[in-house]
């Protein structure tokens, strides 16, 4: 009996030991767990929050080149400052007192002509006629066009089959800014620089694949995307029309072509006035220039 009662004394601590065993197992697995989830919950988080930095990075370009693209507008129409506030002192001397609605009948009948006007102007298309063949006021306004190194030459001579500003992303059919112009051309094709420069870069960039960024001085850098080859390297000093790399399809690409960028002060600015002449064109003002010289 002595024995039977040790057996049975022990059977129960022993029940109690495995009991409480299993219930600290237990617990560690739940907590495990939940500390599984949070450091899950943490990480989606961080990948978040770096998201929204790259997106908030992405508007804060894509406003500051929007800002460009509606100072060229405004000055292509020649909608200065100084005018706005000469038609806004005007308009406030043409007031009527006692009117009712503040304005004479001649000024309104004014204010809807304007509008009439731009409204047909904008219509007609002349706003992308001027950016594609006017250097225009845009370049005295702005002073960039004006400096020797700024770039004038075309990097390739191609359709361009994709223009700066908001378009359809081409993999996910969302809505997108593109930072520059794409041209098209033929897997190898040369492509050149646009003005003298230095290779600030030649490697792999992020999204264009294969790329190249000279800096032109005067705050003025231009990108080559979606390269297969490069034909200089970082530090090299380049000439206009060198050879500096040749057409591909690496990164983001849907087929062979060409993202040329434009970059003041690391703001992305539409390129379309900077395409002003191609090799042939560039040739042939050599030629001319040495034959005066002789």
């Amino acid at each position: 009996m002595h024995y039977a009662y040790v057996f049975v004394a022990a059977a129960i601590v022993g029940a109690f030991t495995l009991t409480g065993m299993a219930g600290s197992y237990t617990r560690m697995l739940l907590k495990t767990a939940s500390f599984n989830q949070v450091r899950s919950q943490r990480e989606a988080l961080r990948k978040d929050y770096l998201q929204m930095q790259q997106v908030a990075r992405e508007k804060e370009v894509q406003a500051a080149s929007l800002g460009s693209l509606a100072s060229e507008v405004t000055a292509l129409y020649g909608l200065r400052q100084s005018r706005l506030s000469k038609s806004a002192v005007n308009a406030s001397s043409a007031v009527v007192p006692g009117s009712t609605d503040g304005f004479s009948q001649d000024a309104y009948t004014q204010s809807l002509d304007q509008l009439s006007s731009l409204r047909t102007t904008a219509l007609s298309g002349r706003i992308t006629h001027a950016l594609e063949l006017s250097v225009g006021a845009v370049g005295r306004d702005s002073g960039w066009l004006d400096i020797a190194d700024a770039p004038s030459l075309w990097p390739v001579v191609g359709k361009i089959t994709s223009s700066f500003g908001e378009r359809e992303d081409p993999f996910n059919g969302e809505g997108a800014f593109h930072s520059g112009v794409d041209i098209s051309g033929s897997f190898g094709d040369p492509v050149r620089a646009t003005a003298d420069g230095t290779v600030m870069m030649a490697g792999f960039g992020n999204g264009y694949g294969r790329e190249i960024v000279i800096d032109h001085g005067n705050g003025i850098d231009t990108v080559y995307g979606h390269l297969s080859g490069f034909a200089v390297t970082d530090g090299q000093q380049v000439k206009t029309g060198q050879v500096i790399g040749y057409i591909g399809m690496s990164g983001r690409s849907t087929g062979p072509h060409l993202h040329y960028e434009v970059r003041i002060h690391n703001t992305p600015v539409n390129p379309h006035k900077y395409l002003r002449e191609t090799m042939t064109q560039l040739a042939q003002s050599g030629d001319s220039s040495g034959s005066q010289g002789n």
